[in-house]
């Protein structure tokens, strides 16, 4: 995928960032309390990155699905001053509507810590919804319907609550699909609409 987009014309950067597995206990412990940080780290990344390469850091999209689509909506919503538009595909939005074997691990139990959920959630606004008008940027959200990892509740409280804060989005909802889209025709179909 990352390819057929370069082929397409566009730079591509995919980054690890803190929570990843397979780096060290400590790299993915980091993310203990706070998903956000991930996001931190493709800023840092993509700047990184653009110190040494030509990027036009004014065009900037992010795209990703599953946790990456939470990546995406958390990076138009909090950070527009780096990223430009976003394709969010069957994000989590509120962690407290996740697997609890995932999430708890992570986050703690949110009884214990709503602090943490609610700055980790993209539905309060915490999440970046209260944003000032003119910051807004393009947000496609897609979901399977047949979704059964991420439900599709997800993608409809996070809509409601762009639309409530003013928010233009895009939802594009794929029925009979499930989480990780394994129709060929509708992956490609995907592709080229993104």
């Amino acid at each position: 995928t990352s390819q057929w987009f370069a082929d397409q014309g566009f730079a591509v950067v995919v980054a690890a960032g803190r929570g990843t597995p397979g780096r060290s206990p400590a790299w993915e412990k980091a993310v203990h309390h706070d998903f956000t940080l991930t996001l931190d780290d493709q800023v840092d990344a993509l700047q990184d990155l653009a110190g040494s390469h030509p990027l036009d850091l004014s065009r900037v999209a992010i795209r990703g699905w599953s946790y990456g689509g939470y990546l995406a909506a958390l990076a138009v919503l909090r950070r527009p001053d780096v990223f430009h538009a976003g394709i969010a595909g069957a994000p989590v939005t509120d962690w407290r509507l996740y697997d609890t074997h995932y999430t708890e691990r992570y986050l703690g139990d949110p009884a214990e810590h709503p602090e943490v959920y609610a700055r980790s959630s993209l539905v309060t606004p915490d999440g970046g919804l209260s944003e000032p008008a003119g910051t807004h940027r393009p947000l496609m959200i897609v979901h399977g319907l047949a979704d059964d990892n991420v439900v599709a509740a997800h993608t409809l409280r996070l809509s409601s609550a762009l639309l409530a804060a003013g928010r233009p989005h895009e939802v594009l909802p794929l029925s009979g699909v499930t989480h990780m889209t394994p129709q060929e025709q509708v992956a490609e179909n995907l592709l080229l609409l993104q």
